[in-house]
């Protein structure tokens, strides 16, 4: 009987070593621990550095690769236990396409969503922000707005400028239907020359955000969840 109990007593240990395992490798590979519990009511999303798109970036880059992101999304809207998703954003932006692409997706989604900006969302971590039912941003984060720019090798003829022109006309039509902000004031922000350091856009800190329209609230993880837990109960 004492070699039973002591037997038991292993099993388990090694059932708890598995899970920690686990979700150590969630948090090393995913950035959460979601998936180890797939049972929670509330999910959190993290999208943290650089948005990877089609290309690799370098290994010494914090990234963010959205084939992790787009699986997840998928499970947390077809797991019924769950029923809201909180997206906790500190991001430099990224591929605009993929950005854009994970920003459709929570703006589809069946679930209540809330977003909180706690250290920056930046470029297209802005649609990624305004993409939930309800955004927050704390006091001291940024949020960058500039227009869509290239790196690298660009073709100057007049179609690369006509896609541009429609890239940002998909990324505008985006924040302004998923947020309060209007059109005119979008484009102010974004072409203003005297607030960037050699580029355009403007910086917005804290309740800056939510005076224009583009965040619907300044606060912290407290009031996230406690409006993510309304939303829920509605």
């Amino acid at each position: 009987m004492y070699k039973n109990i002591l037997n038991s007593e292993d099993s388990e240990n090694e059932n708890n070593k598995s899970e920690v395992k686990d979700k150590i490798d969630n948090v090393k590979e995913l950035g959460n621990t979601g998936l180890a519990n797939p049972n929670r009511k509330i999910q959190v999303l993290s999208i943290i550095g650089q948005i990877e798109g089609h290309s690799v970036l370098p290994p010494q880059t914090k990234t963010t690769k959205y084939e992790h992101i787009i699986p997840q999304l998928i499970d947390i809207e077809q797991n019924e236990d769950v029923k809201g998703l909180l997206i906790v954003l500190n991001t430099v932006g990224g591929d605009v396409e993929a950005g854009l692409a994970i920003s459709e997706m929570i703006s589809s989604m069946s679930k209540a969503t809330v977003s909180i900006v706690i250290g920056g969302g930046h470029s297209i971590g802005v649609p990624l922000a305004t993409s939930s039912d309800f955004s927050f941003i704390t006091p001291s984060a940024t949020m960058i707005v500039h227009p869509v720019r290239m790196n690298g090798f660009v073709i100057g003829v007049s179609q690369t400028f006509e896609y541009f022109k429609k890239m940002q006309d998909r990324i505008n039509e985006f924040i302004v239907r998923t947020s309060n902000i209007k059109q005119d004031t979008l484009e102010k922000l974004m072409l203003q020359t005297d607030d960037l350091l050699n580029d355009v856009g403007t910086m917005l800190i804290g309740k800056q955000a939510v005076d224009c329209g583009l965040i619907d609230q300044v606060g912290g993880i407290h009031e996230a969840i406690d409006k993510l837990n309304e939303l829920i109960e509605k």
